[in-house]
């Protein structure tokens, strides 16, 4: 395996990653900022439902992997040689070391804590000593790994719940998990004592790796399907997705919340509370629980009597 490093200018960035994967077949192209870890560094990444800030790095790196040396050779030079290519740059050709790389994506997931007693745990890792509730959980095409601040928020939120509930209402409750991804809050909030556990989502890839998880994880849920799974009131309403689907789903979520029951909100961003605070205003007063990293987690408790 050969690594070509190339030094593109903004412009020449995506003609000549296509041009790599396409008519000189690399195996592989990623792009990273050139100037990253100085002072010209830019971040890139928009916000949720934003266009990112700018189209690409004012200068690239771009690495492509070629299974010869001579197929590395002759991409190089022929993207030298065409017209409209002035900017590009060799920087590297050069053998690529091998690597167990499932070992090195493997160590890039370690164990996470939601609580000292609460754990989200890879399957090739050991869960802590310490850890009570375990939850087992690689990482794959669902979203929702307990590495994300909202998905984090959550997960604290039904710890603690389940911790200062005294009353027992969490273990006599319905749970609706809308928008389950890989089931991450659906399953604890089984494992942490829940009565019965709805999960839904419009991905049939994530209805299906909710139901793989919680098998995994001997998490009995009740109904795992699309959206009209769920049914009825609940005694508590968790949907982590984004702030605009939020927004669009407040008089459906709200009505599934039964008198006294909560509803637990995350995907936004802290800018984005009072927009949600204000969707939600004519059936639940919504507030801010949480804050992480710039993410908000909003909960609201319907009145007994409503």
């Amino acid at each position: 395996m050969f690594e070509l490093v190339l030094r593109a200018p903004q412009a020449l960035v995506e003609p000549v990653s296509e041009a790599l994967m396409g008519e000189h077949e690399a195996l592989s192209v990623s792009v990273e900022d050139a100037d990253a870890g100085g002072p010209g560094e830019q971040a890139l990444f928009g916000e949720p439902g934003l266009p990112a800030p700018a189209a690409g790095w004012d200068r690239s790196t771009l690495k492509a992997l070629f299974e010869t040396e001579a197929e590395a050779e002759r991409a190089a030079t022929l993207l030298l040689a065409q017209a409209g290519t002035q900017g590009l740059q060799v920087q590297a050709l050069a053998p690529l070391a091998e690597q167990d790389w499932v070992q090195l994506t493997q160590s890039q997931f370690a164990p996470v804590a939601i609580t000292p007693g609460f754990w989200i745990v890879p399957s090739w890792h050991e869960p802590p000593a310490a850890a009570r509730h375990v939850i087992r959980l690689d990482p794959g095409l669902a979203f929702g790994t307990g590495t994300h601040p909202t998905t984090r928020m959550c997960l604290r939120w039904l710890a603690a719940r389940a911790e200062a509930d005294a009353s027992g209402s969490l273990a006599e409750a319905r749970v609706l998990d809308y928008g389950c991804g890989s089931g991450i809050l659906a399953i604890a909030a089984a494992l942490l004592g829940a009565g019965a556990v709805d999960a839904v989502d419009i991905d049939p890839a994530a209805v299906q790796a909710t139901r793989d998880n919680a098998e995994r994880n001997g998490a009995r849920l009740a109904a795992v399907g699309g959206p009209d799974a769920a049914r009825g009131r609940y005694g508590l309403v968790l949907a982590n997705i984004l702030a605009t689907p939020l927004r669009l789903l407040a008089p459906m979520l709200t009505a599934h919340v039964t008198p006294g029951g909560w509803l637990v909100l995350a995907g936004l961003l802290e800018r984005q509370a009072d927009e949600l605070a204000a969707a939600y205003a004519p059936g639940l007063a919504l507030s801010v629980a949480a804050r992480d990293e710039g993410w908000a987690l909003m909960t609201a408790q319907r009145a007994a009597g409503a």
